[in-house]
């Protein structure tokens, strides 16, 4: 395949993600995350701290700290973005047509690692637009460096977002990571890339924290400043007192470390075209198993084209009395449906252990694991209707709002079965408070996942906003506490529970809308 075709194949990808809802979700998080990483002066809220210090804002500091909140946020979050694209060829028949021409698989996989980077790109992108703004806003250094700003963000963040492409098509073409398992281990795997990229000792620099620090100190050091504990933290906390600034011009990276960069978008390249190797591309002699049904819903790809429209019933049948119990039952049936037996015997065993240990474990570690445990079946939500092509039957439904409750519902149930240990602790020692966030929380969690999975249509919206909402959570970030993990002297610290509920209904509210809106539009 020659260079041309492969960059209109990329092109036409890149121009079909853009319009897709979870990319401006993905979006509009990355400008708030952005936003977090160059707070006010006075805020106690930061993403990165330098021993109690920071830079002053001009140009180096605040592309480094945007370009480093960028690729924590990508790396993890961006993922879900950028995966699908082989199963929508595969749904739209478009990979039939592919299979059927010259076209080279390393070629197809090539294209396609390069519309996955121009997609995160573009997101890095306004992330540099906006770390722009930001400093004309702040205003402590008005005078503009583009190189300085936009370097980091080239140095620093391309390399990861390049991984991150690459590892979106890798997934895609093994089997066993096709479905909702593989959106879990990309979970465990982002975080331990932005964890362990972090170290000093991390693989071709790692997220470049270390030659940032270095810089850092000697910063500190020329200006006779002292670091408090910890010289250097990368990730949302909070701080007793607001950071005193400092002058920093930016790091000036090694060409050693400059070439490790390089050789990870390479490697990250290489690692996408790897497939090529056992990849079938479509040919049904070569991957009999895989049809196209079975990749649009193993990796949440919009659905391909379903049966006829049925469109609204002119005239709906009332709701008689029980109805909503029915609803809430085959609802319950449908989103459990294929869950695994050692899925519910983990689950039971941590249940049963759960009255046994001590408060501040059952608070702080079991019930946040436990209500992670579910997140693949909770992602369902909302989302089971359009990925299964049943969206236009289901529209002539007498009752779509109880329908929709009763789906909400479902996943209340979910939260309380596999949450029930934890309560049964606190409510034996007295903990109302507690189970008043409990209570909050198990009505916040299933509205999260039905409100993004209405409005976006995918369950790759929740699935990657979720897990790193509990990251934060279970490191005692207290505003984003939704189940009151996060505790002082014993009573937890998050938002009140009425806040979280109101939260929940307003997702709750959102979902109903969005539902709404199409039914009219098809009207």
């Amino acid at each position: 395949m020659t260079g041309a075709p492969l960059l209109r194949l990329a092109a036409g990808d890149f121009r079909d993600r853009v319009r897709r809802p979870v990319y401006a979700v993905t979006l509009l998080a990355a400008v708030a995350l952005g936003y977090l990483a160059v707070p006010a002066a006075d805020s106690h809220w930061v993403i990165i701290d330098v021993g109690g210090n920071r830079g002053v804002y001009n140009s180096a500091w605040v592309g480094a700290a945007t370009a480093l909140a960028g690729a924590l946020w990508l790396t993890v979050g961006g993922f879900w973005v950028v995966r699908g694209g082989i199963a929508r060829d595969a749904a739209g028949r478009v990979g039939e047509i592919l299979a059927a021409t010259p076209l080279r698989t390393g070629g197809y996989l090539a294209a396609k690692f390069l519309a996955n980077l121009l997609v995160l790109g573009s997101m890095l992108g306004v992330l540099a637009g906006t770390a722009l703004v930001l400093q004309l806003v702040r205003g402590e250094d008005r005078s503009v460096d583009p190189l300085a700003l936009v370097g980091p963000f080239v140095v620093l963040a391309l390399p990861m977002i390049a991984l991150t492409a690459a590892a979106a098509v890798l997934f895609e073409t093994v089997p066993p990571l096709r479905a909702g398992f593989g959106n879990a281990v990309w979970s465990v795997v982002s975080l331990v890339i932005v964890l362990g990229g972090q170290s000093a000792d991390a693989p071709l620099g790692g997220l470049g924290v270390h030659q940032l620090t270095r810089s850092l100190s000697e910063a500190l050091r020329r200006q006779q400043l002292v670091a408090g504990d910890g010289e250097f933290s990368l990730g949302l906390t909070r701080v007793p007192e607001p950071l005193h600034s400092f002058a920093w011009d930016g790091a000036q990276f090694t060409g050693g470390f400059l070439l490790a960069r390089a050789a990870i978008v390479l490697g990250a390249a290489g690692l996408a075209v790897l497939p090529a190797l056992w990849f079938a591309r479509f040919d049904p002699a070569r991957d009999p198993g895989r049809t196209a049904p079975e990749a649009a819903a193993g990796t949440a790809a919009e659905p391909a084209p379903g049966p006829a429209v049925f469109g609204v019933l002119p005239s709906t049948p009332p709701v008689r009395s029980g109805a909503f119990g029915r609803l809430l039952a085959g609802q319950t049936r449908i989103l459990l449906q294929g869950v695994p037996r050692p899925w519910w015997a983990v689950t039971a065993l941590a249940g049963v252990a759960s009255p046994a240990v001590p408060l501040p474990v059952a608070t702080g570690l079991l019930l946040p694991a436990l209500w992670l445990w579910p997140v693949l079946i909770w992602s369902r939500l909302g989302t089971q209707q359009v990925e299964n092509g049943l969206e236009e039957l289901l529209a002539a439904h007498p009752a779509p709002r109880l329908r929709l409750l009763a789906e909400w519902a479902s996943g209340v149930l979910l939260a309380a079965v596999t949450g029930l240990g934890p309560l049964v602790r606190m409510l034996a020692a007295g903990d109302t408070a507690g189970a008043a966030h409990w209570l909050a929380g198990a009505l916040f969690v299933p509205a999260l996942a039905l409100g993004l999975g209405a409005v976006a249509r995918s369950h790759r919206p929740f699935q990657a906003l979720y897990p790193p909402l509990w990251y934060l959570l279970v490191n005692q970030v207290a505003p984003v506490d939704f189940m009151g993990a996060v505790r002082t002297a014993g009573r937890p610290d998050g938002p009140a529970p009425l806040l979280v509920a109101a939260v929940a209904a307003v997702l709750l509210g959102a979902a109903f809308l969005a539902g709404a809106a199409r039914r009219d539009v098809k009207r």
